[in-house]
Formats: C-alpha cells, sequence, structure tokens
C-alpha cells in the first residue's frame, strides 16, 4: 500500500467516525428530548402515596402542560396510563389497550361521548391502582371508538375515593 492510499485510507477512517459521532449524539438526543416530551405530558410517571392517620392512603397528582391529570397506574397488575375524566361515568379502556390487558368484552352498551353515540362493552377489572390507592372489581367499558393509548379514569373509580383540586395539583385520598 503507498503513501497516497494510506492517506487516503486515513481520511476514509476519519469521515466514518466523524459520522458515527454525529448519529450516536442525534441518538442521545433523541432519547433525551423523547422522555423531557413524556413528562411534559405525564409528569405523574413515578408515584409516591403518603401514609396519614388512620391508615389514609394519599397521592398527589400534578397537571400537564395541557392541563389535564394523566397518570401512571395498573389494571390487573399490568401498567397503564390513565387521564382522569370527572365527566366519565366509568373507567373507558381503548380497544387496544384492552386487547392488551386480555380482557373480555361483556354486553354492549351505548354510551354518550363528546363526539356523539357509541357502543362501549362491559368489563369488571380485578383491580385498578394509582399508586398504593387500589380498588377490585371496578365496573369498565372497553370502548373501541377512543383512538388512544390513554384509559380514561372515571366515576366508577373516583366515586370511592376522596379528591381535591389546589392550583395545578390533584389529590387523591384513600380512605380504609
Amino acid at each position: 500500500m503507498g503513501a497516497d492510499e494510506e492517506v487516503h485510507e486515513q481520511k476514509r477512517m476519519g469521515t466514518t467516525m466523524q459520522v458515527l459521532a454525529w448519529l450516536v449524539l442525534l441518538a442521545l438526543g433523541v432519547a433525551f428530548f423523547s422522555d423531557f416530551l413524556d413528562k411534559q405530558y405525564n409528569p405523574n410517571q413515578s408515584l409516591q402515596t403518603s401514609y396519614t392517620e388512620g391508615g389514609v392512603r394519599e397521592v398527589v397528582l400534578q397537571r400537564n402542560k395541557f392541563g389535564h391529570y394523566v397518570t401512571s397506574g395498573e389494571i390487573n397488575g399490568e401498567p397503564v396510563t390513565f387521564m382522569l375524566d370527572t365527566g366519565a361515568t366509568g373507567v373507558a379502556i381503548p380497544a387496544s389497550v384492552a386487547t392488551r390487558l386480555g380482557l373480555r368484552r361483556g354486553a354492549a352498551f351505548p354510551t354518550q361521548t363528546a363526539n356523539g353515540m357509541s357502543t362501549s362493552y362491559a368489563a369488571t377489572l380485578s383491580s385498578i391502582s394509582v399508586g398504593d390507592i387500589e380498588l377490585y372489581d371496578v365496573s369498565a367499558g372497553i370502548s373501541p371508538g377512543l383512538q388512544t393509548q390513554e384509559v380514561l379514569l372515571g366515576m366508577s373509580f373516583l366515586k370511592h375515593i376522596e379528591f381535591t383540586q389546589r392550583g395545578d395539583t390533584l389529590i387523591l385520598r384513600q380512605v380504609p
């Protein structure tokens, strides 16, 4: 191999290393900003439950930048993302999430949504939890019309707990 070929090989190797460095930097940037945006949408990804006198469980949620209370939780021990919706009668589960959770569709029933009438299917959830606040045998509806991955956490859950809104926080309390 001649001197010119050696110089050419070193330049090619240098260019390859620069391209790889830029790709790694780009990947790190995407990962950082993706995590940043996830926390903007769901600021309640890791919840802390406090226990007060008498065994009251309390979870404090922060409102997201869009004005909604979105939080991580579980249905039947499986992770889900909830959007709290005091205007929803029940817990509304998108069909894709219900499939992932292995939920079976029960009897069909009509539901009134912001987009008009729809059909949902009855389901009973063995357990549903937000932090250490947990309820059992909660009525829900599987809603094929919901085009989201968030479960609407409605009044069939919320009516069993106390909740108070102050500023940009929502305090959930479960009294034994």
